[in-house]
């Protein structure tokens, strides 16, 4: 079973919640314009590398962290949406089992 897709801003979500802080009054002392964390938010934008300098120093983490969030959202949703797919492919491992390492028609 897929786990669930969890965005980034859910997380930031609660802990300006935890600290009875707005998306603004945060914009403001990341010196961000508002609406890039209100979409964060509502998770309308991701985790851009300078936005994960920022919460990192606000929050006293890592940048690393709020974008680690960023890529694992970004891989579960991949899974939900192609893992199967991406499951039937072939592997290295399944090739040199069979004696192949491409897909290329054998000579006969």
């Amino acid at each position: 079973m897929a786990r669930s897709a969890i965005h980034p801003g859910e997380h930031l979500a609660a802990q300006l919640e935890a600290l009875d802080m707005s998306a603004a009054e945060l914009g403001r002392k990341l010196k961000v314009p508002a609406n890039r964390i209100t979409e964060i938010l509502n998770g309308q934008r991701a985790i851009t590398g300078d936005t994960a300098l920022r919460l990192g120093h606000f929050f006293q983490t890592s940048a690393e962290f709020w974008l680690n969030l960023q890529a694992l959202y970004e891989l579960r949703l991949a899974e939900q949406k192609s893992g199967d797919a991406i499951r039937a492919l072939p592997t290295l491992g399944r090739l040199r089992r069979k004696g192949r390492t491409d897909d290329r028609p054998q000579p006969t």
